[in-house]
């Protein structure tokens, strides 16, 4: 709700301090938001009409190639000229982008959504049978890939290749090439502009979250959700001159959003690493004088196991901000990197794909002292905490069930009715899994998950399908699988396997067994063998038996 909104006279009254309201039990974000007069802006007319500055969108940290704001805009509407007047594209068919991080994938991000087709992405480390999945439900009409992805990609599926050399296309491919994106964005327009109106209730994105009791769904975001979204980075974010330095995958939601949609609307550059390595992103903030990080905590951890020999090696000074999402951040590596990089900022965050950047974010240096902290609640939004077991709404400094209501949160899921009811209820309430509490200056802590999904350097590891594919090992009676703490990586997946009776299989064995069916961020890396599971009497695998079990097994 936006603060206008709750001025009225018909309002509740609200706690300034903890932005609680004891008359509905729900806390309000004390961040101040307003959502766009003409509401049925598309996203990407929305971003294109933002004033702004900035000459510099987009630079390719191993290349120095740049991009700029209207070199942007001329692509973009030559792109979707191509796909509307020469593919057929049409609105509500579904895009797939299968992409390492370019400078390219903005143009094609909003060449899509101008014609109002849904954009899905999938994570370049996913196996070509992962994938395939994804793609037989979300039913794509046209893929955007590389030479080299192309290869995990199904036969069926057209493709536009977005490499930037003009090799010419091999015809072992296995794909049906039906374009290159440079030379779209060569082509004048058609000038025949007439295309069908997109408004705010439309679907825009499509974006694939794990799940602990099955596959991944299809989390559905409308423009208005995404506008939404980039209306609150607007707010919070004044500056309009920082250099940001994307590290973290383009495929993920806060790779997407942020770095291919709001900064446009900005007006700030965006320094794109293709990939990550910890010496180019350094190497890259001293070339391009980088004034904002965005890591997950496994990156900023590295940066402090190594500080002594990157401080002695590249020259840091331009660095003001790390923004830290993906995963809690221990109240040791802020203090630890705080006093390695003294001069820096840590901002840490909250958010879900299903919120799409709303959540909790820590916005000032102020903020930023209160050490254990997601932070205020993200502006637009409110917020309910929730006894799982009762249903009992809870107040100020009570531990429950994250809620959250507002503008950016998701439509549901794609084809899913029963995930999308079981997650958001009738009146709009998004059910987070996180159990959570609020403190009397209106701060979020995160406490512990309901759900049960890893967190391996940020990714997300649903441990059910790795649970499937060990009780498909013809030497396995049953299996569970847990999160297992990691300093470098923050969890791994950790297996508890019974064997078959007289079966020897190795823990080495199951592995690999694993291993080649998965991406590397899902491989299991550590197996106990166990005589007996631990469940409910109604099935249900006591996964928190097992990690407390855990240390007796090392």
């Amino acid at each position: 709700m936006a603060n206008s909104e709750r001025s009225s006279s018909s309002s509740p009254p609200i706690d300034p301090r903890s932005g609680f309201c004891k008359s509905n039990s729900t806390f309000y974000s004390k961040r101040p938001f307003s959502l766009p007069a003409n509401p049925s802006l598309d996203v990407t007319t929305f971003i294109s009409s933002q004033p702004h500055c900035g000459t510099t969108a987009f630079i390719d940290a191993a290349t120095g190639h740049r991009l700029s704001f209207s070199d942007l805009w001329i692509a973009v509407d030559r792109v979707a000229d191509c796909l509307h007047h020469e593919i057929g594209l049409r609105r509500g068919d579904v895009v797939l982008v299968l992409s390492s991080n370019s400078i390219y994938i903005p143009v094609v991000c909003h060449s899509v959504l101008s014609l109002g087709a849904v954009l899905t992405t999938a994570n370049t480390l996913n196996t070509a049978g992962e994938i395939s999945k994804q793609i037989a439900d979300s039913n794509p009409t046209l893929a955007f890939t590389t030479r080299q992805l192309a290869t995990k990609l199904p036969a069926r599926i057209s493709v536009v290749l977005t490499d930037e050399d003009e090799e010419r296309v091999d015809p072992t491919l296995g794909v049906r090439v039906v374009g290159s994106l440079k030379e779209m964005m060569k082509k004048e327009p058609s000038g025949q502009r007439v295309r069908e109106r997109v408004n705010k209730e439309d679907t825009a994105m499509m974006l694939y979250s794990s799940g602990t009791t099955g596959p991944s769904k299809g989390v559905i975001s409308s423009h208005g959700n995404l506008t939404a979204y980039v209306a609150r980075f607007i707010s919070v974010n004044l500056n309009r001159d920082e250099i940001y330095l994307c590290t973290v995958p383009m495929f993920h939601t806060y790779g997407l959003l942020a770095f291919a949609m709001a900064t446009v609307a900005l007006g700030s550059t965006v320094v794109i690493l293709r990939r990550f390595d910890l010496h180019e992103m350094m190497a890259s903030v001293e070339k391009y004088k980088a004034t904002i990080l965005a890591l997950a905590p496994p990156v900023l951890v590295a940066m402090v196991n190594d500080a002594d020999l990157i401080k002695a090696k590249y020259d840091l000074s331009s660095l003001r901000t790390v923004r830290c999402g993906g995963a809690p951040l221990s109240k040791e590596a802020t203090v630890m990197f705080l006093e390695k990089y003294p001069t820096v900022n840590i901002f840490q965050g909250y958010a879900l794909t299903e919120s799409n950047g709303g959540g909790a974010s820590i916005d000032s240096v102020e903020e930023s002292q209160r050490y254990g902290t997601a932070g205020l609640l993200s502006s637009g939004l409110e917020a309910r905490i929730v006894d799982p077991d009762t249903g009992r709404i809870m107040g100020v400094k009570q531990t429950g069930e994250l809620w959250l209501r507002g503008p950016s949160l998701t439509k549901g899921y794609f084809k899913n009715e029963k995930a999308t009811k079981e997650t958001i209820n009738s009146e709009g309430w998004l059910k987070t899994g996180d159990v959570c509490y609020i403190d009397d200056d209106g701060f979020l802590f995160i406490v512990d998950r309901l759900k049960e999904l890893i967190k391996y350097k940020g990714y997300q590891v649903p441990p059910a399908e790795l649970e499937i594919l060990l009780l498909n090992h013809p030497e396995i009676l049953d299996a569970a699988v847990i999160p297992f703490p990691d300093k470098e990586a923050g969890q791994y997946p950790m297996a508890y396997v019974v064997r078959k009776p007289k079966s020897n299989v190795s823990e080495k064995q199951l592995i690999d067994f694993i291993s080649k069916q998965v991406a590397p961020y899902k491989k299991i890396r550590k197996v106990a063998f166990i005589d007996s599971i631990p469940k409910t009497s109604s099935g249900k695998t006591l996964r928190k038996d097992l990690i407390n079990l855990a240390p007796s097994k090392l």
